[in-house]
């Protein structure tokens, strides 16, 4: 797989200072009437492609800047509703780096996921430990793991080769599934047409809505301090339930942008 080097660059928006990360011919453009777009070009497969904004640039996971609770808004539209890939926005704990080494070394240790976002994944994905949920598709999604310090885990990495036996990987998917906690559930809207989107998150709880309407209140919460994640790319990862684990880069035939305005994001303590 072809690793491309990522621009990092500051941008405002919203009247905060985020970092700006485009892979080549990618990019994060302010617009005219207050929004901005983040753009992906068309590409083979195997060649990765980004744009992203985030406020986690340069900070250990300690001193990310929210934690529970806290409401995350905004509005947003996709150029289609089927794109090569993922895309989404919210909050996570930047478990692996935003490109699963597809762009380049990881900038921290590995950690167990925390996030509350609104997610997109093509059907090439499979992104739960859990049967019941979705694997794939646009998704109202939370995940929340105990605050295991990443060097207690770092020892784990030793047995990654073994995920590549089948059996060894349906053992370690099942295990998982007692530290790692989740709820998600498909949203059935056209994402191409604006939407307003909210995620309200306390200690016991998130709740999502969509234009007003809640899509799903979960008793599942993330921990710890996060940090605002917003993107678009053409990769996608698996952990099936036969044990297969895969990731890569898709091949996407035509330009593809998902646009976003009115962000807000505030502590509620």
């Amino acid at each position: 797989m072809d690793s491309q080097p990522v621009d990092d660059q500051n941008i405002r928006f919203s009247g905060r200072e985020y970092r700006r990360q485009t892979s080549p011919g990618a990019g994060v453009e302010p617009l005219p009437d207050g929004g901005l777009r983040l753009s992906i070009p068309a590409g083979p497969a195997r060649s990765y492609r980004v744009a992203q904004i985030d406020d986690t640039h340069k900070l250990p996971r300690r001193d990310f800047n929210w934690q529970t609770p806290f409401a995350l808004s905004l509005r947003a539209w996709v150029s289609e509703p089927d794109l090569p890939g993922t895309w989404g926005f919210g909050l996570w704990n930047d478990p692996f780096s935003a490109s699963l080494g597809l762009a380049g070394t990881l900038r921290k240790l590995p950690a167990m996921p925390n996030t509350a976002w609104f997610f997109h994944a093509s059907p090439e994905n499979h992104l739960t430990l859990r049967d019941g949920l979705p694997g794939s598709g646009f998704l109202a999604a939370v995940f929340s793991s105990p605050l295991t310090p990443p060097l207690v885990l770092s020892p784990a990495l030793i047995g990654l080769p073994l995920l590549a036996w089948r059996a060894a990987a349906r053992m370690v998917r099942r295990a998982a599934r007692s530290w790692i906690k989740e709820s998600s559930i498909t949203l059935e809207l056209d994402p191409t047409l604006w939407h307003e989107y909210e995620i309200r998150a306390g200690d016991s709880g998130v709740r999502f809505s969509v234009d007003g309407q809640i899509v799903l209140e979960s008793g599942v919460s993330p921990r710890g301090r996060l940090g605002l994640v917003i993107w678009i790319d053409n990769q996608y990862a698996a952990f099936t339930p036969q044990g297969q684990l895969h990731y890569a880069a898709l091949e996407n035939t035509t330009d593809a942008w998902l646009e976003i305005r009115d962000l807000a994001i505030n502590s509620l303590v």
